[in-house]
């Protein structure tokens, strides 16, 4: 049996699913829209989060770990400078903004930005449903054909309840992207993902029991900060940071570079051939990718030293290697087998955690808008065509909108998961969307 509409057939401007950064920026727009409009003229927006509350990077909030973009990068500044829901604005309503300004700095801590993040989440909270899980997306079809709306199905995130079914004229897709496990690990009791750290190691701690080695593999900012996170939690434990490299390489945060990430670079790079698009995206990666900040380099091998003066080395970095096998210990731990890849030799690792910073992919977008995603045309190399506004192009019945946030790195470039542009692209998909309704 499908689930009734709601709201006596209302019908929504934009639906949002998910309510991270991305769809938190768009909301803010459509908000500070319609705050000096007349009702008629309002966009009715709702968006769902499974989430029972907004959270961002939870399981990464280490203390002391700072943002790597300038905090003039947040949900409003680079759309609508003049906005009271600035980063500037938190810190002035928390009586921090002096304070911060006399650390000349332009990277805030990370759980200050995420508590930046909460603070804005909160101002519009009358947009967003917590709790609510989207199960299925359906195009819904005119008597001639047309999809000119989705229908959206949620059921709270427990799996509880009756499912709830709402209309929707265009569908903003900010899922945000899912943990990468490499094949044949499984994440248990032993086997994390770095996403979340933070609660593991916590109740690892709490738990009393002995930690005598934790390995972390990887070999970008989330695994050096996992590596300089359990070091210091667990002082009398080893830990091991296995990558392939020789070293961590340094993020190219130099001005030039970061160029990439400006607005007119999205721009540049959407219009560009396939070819140099790749060759784009491999000059820059190590503005992103498997980089870390020079600052955390230098403190780990200065750590790494110091313990080596003192003769009791608990940090240990196992270059050139891979972790070849990853096997249930006797007394109940793991057995890590890692290789050297030069030579081939092997070592077996008792350890009692393995950590795997092993990065994110992006979310499945046929399992989530099932038959709508079969409306999605798709590029040579199977990928879905996006719009410079962000849309989905679909099939020629289709006239409601699909734009994604996110997963679109093969058409807008390295700022697609990133937080650099989060709050130009809310604009332009804001616009995008009033224009749509304009000619309707």
């Amino acid at each position: 049996m499908k689930s009734p509409l709601t709201g006596s057939g209302v019908i929504h401007d934009v639906i949002g699913i998910g309510f991270g950064p991305s769809n938190l920026a768009l909301s803010i727009a459509v908000e500070e829209h319609n705050t000096s409009l007349p009702a008629d003229r309002r966009l009715n927006a709702l968006f769902l989060e499974r989430q029972p509350r907004f959270g961002w990077h939870r399981g990464m909030l280490i203390d002391d770990a700072t943002m790597q973009v300038s905090f003039l990068k947040d949900l409003v500044t680079l759309r609508n400078p003049t906005s009271d829901f600035s980063f500037l604005c938190f810190l002035r309503e928390r009586g921090r903004l002096i304070d911060f300004l006399n650390q000349k700095t332009l990277f805030p801590l990370r759980m200050e930005f995420h508590e930046y993040f909460e603070w804005a989440a909160g101002r519009v909270s009358h947009l967003v449903e917590y709790g609510s899980e989207v199960v299925r997306v359906e195009p819904v079809r005119g008597d001639d054909g047309e999809v000119a709306f989705f229908d959206v199905t949620s059921r709270g995130a427990t799996g509880a309840g009756a499912t709830v079914t709402r209309r929707a004229r265009n569908i903003s897709v900010a899922t945000g992207l899912e943990p990468h496990v490499p094949p044949g690990l499984e994440l248990d009791e032993h086997v994390w993902h770095n996403s979340e750290l933070i609660p593991r190691a916590q109740r690892l701690a709490h738990s009393g029991a002995p930690v005598r080695r934790a390995v972390v593999l990887g070999a970008g900012q989330s695994a050096a900060e996992a590596v300089d996170y359990l070091h210091r939690t667990f002082p009398e434990a080893e830990v091991c940071s296995v990558f392939a490299k020789y070293g961590y390489t340094p993020a190219d945060d130099s001005p030039f570079a970061n160029r990439i990430f400006d607005p007119e670079a999205v721009d540049v790079y959407f219009s560009s051939p396939s070819e140099v698009k790749q060759s784009l995206l491999d000059y820059h990666r190590s503005t992103n990718y498997s980089v870390v900040d020079m600052e955390l380099i230098e403190a780990l091998y200065a750590t790494a030293y110091r313990e080596k003066v003192a003769g009791r080395e608990r940090l240990r970095f196992l270059n050139v290697s891979r972790v070849r096998a990853v096997d249930q210990g006797a007394d109940g731990g793991l057995d890590v087998t890692v290789e050297f890849l030069p030579t081939g030799e092997q070592r077996l690792l008792a350890a009692d955690v393995l950590v795997l910073a092993t990065g994110y992919r992006p979310r499945d977008l046929a399992s989530l808008l099932g038959e709508a995603a079969k409306l999605c045309l798709r590029d040579d190399g199977d990928e879905v065509r996006v719009g410079r506004d962000h849309r989905v192009e679909t099939a020629p019945e289709v006239t409601a909108g699909l734009y994604l946030q996110g997963g679109t790195e093969h058409t807008h470039g390295l700022t697609s998961t990133l937080l650099s542009t989060v709050a130009v692209r809310a604009d332009e998909i804001h616009r995008s969307v009033l224009a749509a309704r304009a000619t309707v």
